[in-house]
């Protein structure tokens, strides 16, 4: 079991299982962006989301990410298994909580505000804003990522520019709204 983003990414790498069970909201790295490494790195893996997390932008992002399923952690262990076995099949299997968000979201009329396109972060200016919304220092950021500590504050500086903000207390909201971090 791996206690953050990173280290799921590293066990998965190592053990190149079948199936992958993945949390949101992780430290270091979130489980959509782990998510998203480990379907690159480790062939014919699948991954299915386990989160508490029933939000839109949750859900959106893990399927965007490539999850075969989706369940709630208060989904029985039961539907865990049947997960298990639908995604190894090669099918997709949400659970009838989150099926009701994709299916709600997807019948609903465009909300404009929705429609506007976020800005294109890369995948390094995701991880240095997530981790500068868990309230690490810079040189913190640097050591963990293995980058200088002017390589970060060069991407804080482009995350601030492309995201039109100008505090990392804004920053940090902005993380919370687009799921990249939980304020738990």
């Amino acid at each position: 079991m791996a206690e953050n983003g990173r280290q799921a990414l590293l066990l998965a790498r190592r053990l190149k299982p079948d199936v992958v069970i993945m949390d949101i909201a992780m430290p270091e790295l979130n489980g959509v962006d782990a998510t998203r490494q480990i379907l690159d790195e480790v062939p014919g893996v699948k991954v299915i989301a386990l989160s508490m997390h029933s939000e839109k932008q949750f859900v959106e992002g893990m399927l965007r990410a490539g999850v075969m399923g989706y369940l709630l952690k208060e989904s029985a262990f039961e539907e865990l298994i049947k997960a298990i076995r639908i995604v190894c099949a090669g099918k997709k299997y949400l659970s009838p909580d989150v099926t009701d968000i994709v299916l709600r979201d997807y019948l609903s009329p465009v909300n404009e505000k929705d429609s506007e396109q976020a800005p294109d972060l890369t995948l390094r200016e995701r991880e240095v804003l997530q981790l500068l919304a868990e309230g690490k220092a810079t040189k913190e950021i640097a050591e963990r990522l293995n980058i200088s500590i002017k390589t970060v504050e060069s991407h804080r500086k482009n995350i601030m520019t492309k995201l039109n903000l100008y505090t990392v207390a804004e920053l940090t909201k902005y993380a919370v709204r687009r799921g990249l971090t939980s304020i738990e």
